[in-house]
């Protein structure tokens, strides 16, 4: 097989502007939920099960209950997952519509 040689793109040297783009902050803050191996497990199992509390989500991964909590958090702060107190026990579920938002935003790149 013939390798076939990447044309090289010369950089262009004039300045680009960028239109000021409020979703950018958005996709960046939507990315960052999703942005640690961890954090993308949880929302897996969470798109998977109608709910899931804190204790079946330390169960599924090999990290420590503190650590759940922390990537737990990050995804509650973005909006991501949301935890309903359920008596002693919070139980989290996944946020469909910022689920659809991250989708919309990433496919508009």
């Amino acid at each position: 097989m013939a390798k076939q040689r990447a044309k090289k793109r010369a950089c262009d040297p004039r300045p680009v502007s960028l239109p000021d783009d409020a979703s950018a902050e958005e996709l960046a803050q939507l990315a960052w939920a999703v942005a640690h191996p961890a954090r993308v497990r949880i929302v897996r199992l969470l798109i998977n099960r109608e709910a899931c509390v804190c204790g079946e989500i330390v169960a599924e991964l090999p990290l420590a209950q503190s650590t759940v909590s922390q990537h737990l958090k990050i995804l509650k702060t973005t909006g991501m997952i949301q935890g309903e107190i359920d008596g002693p026990k919070v139980c989290y579920c996944i946020n469909a519509e910022k689920l659809e938002r991250l989708k919309q935003l990433i496919e508009a790149l």
